[in-house]
């Protein structure tokens, strides 16, 4: 039986989700011929030499630092990940080509929608990569105004500094796209007044290790409502699974 290869490329990704999922996927569901692996590249430069080494290979995630780095090796893109600008899921098309793709900006806007209120109009999505911007990609599908802040301030960005009271009044969802509070540094956190958040608020973590970060704690302790990325990975993941078997 020919092995059906599929995995995740990153950077120090020991910790993955990707694996355990899709491992567990393909034990629940019989499939035999399908195995998992990650990829760990220090450089995108590696990107060719992985492709040659695993002729099997069916479909590929890409996690943080590649979502963009990635984009020049493909050899097309769907039009949503053109938009975007960041691709988290690669399929090897029939004629053998890499064709990039955005699922995360569909698991996000799944995830975040439920949560939506009225008054929920404007939102500040916290850094500026991949992940960030397939959020923006999400909130314009969802109709929501959005602003990047960055440590370094450009255009529809600013600087952690400026956001004061009257930012909380204006923006009622807070996006960590950093990854800031991850494990094993949970106790870091974005730089940002927690003590404007309000029961109005959302606050949403794409981290879901640890399941509460010092983000969402700091953001329920003010009645905020807050959800971290693990049901957004899942959906993200799914997307992914149905992409590759075109």
């Amino acid at each position: 039986m020919s092995k059906r290869q599929f995995g995740l490329i990153g950077k120090n990704i020991a910790y993955s989700f990707s694996k355990k999922y899709f491992t567990k996927k393909f034990a629940a569901g019989n499939l035999l011929d399908c195995v998992y692996d990650n990829f760990d590249i220090q450089s995108i430069e590696a990107f060719p030499q992985l492709i040659t080494d695993n002729p099997q290979l069916k479909g590929l995630n890409v996690t943080i630092p590649y979502k963009e780095a990635v984009i020049p090796y493909l050899d097309q893109l769907s039009d949503k990940a053109a938009k975007i600008g960041a691709v988290n899921v690669i399929r090897f098309t029939k004629k053998g080509n890499l064709k990039g793709y955005n699922s995360d900006y569909y698991g996000f806007m799944k995830s975040l929608e439920p949560l939506l209120q009225p008054h929920h109009q404007k939102a500040l999505i916290l850094g500026t990569g991949g992940a960030a911007k397939a959020v923006a990609f999400a909130l314009e599908q969802l109709g929501l105004l959005y602003t990047f802040v960055s440590r370094e301030v450009g255009a529809n960005s600013i600087h952690y500094d400026q956001i004061n009271a009257t930012t909380f009044d204006h923006y009622q969802v807070i996006i960590n796209c950093t990854p800031l509070g991850t494990s094993p540094n949970i106790e870091a956190f974005p730089p940002i007044p927690y003590e404007c958040f309000t029961h109005k608020h959302i606050a949403f973590d794409l981290i879901y290790n640890p399941e509460e970060t010092a983000f969402l704690n700091k953001a329920k302790q003010q009645d905020a409502i807050t959800k971290n990325g693990y049901e957004m990975l899942v959906l993200q993941a799914e997307k992914a699974w149905k992409i590759w078997n075109k």
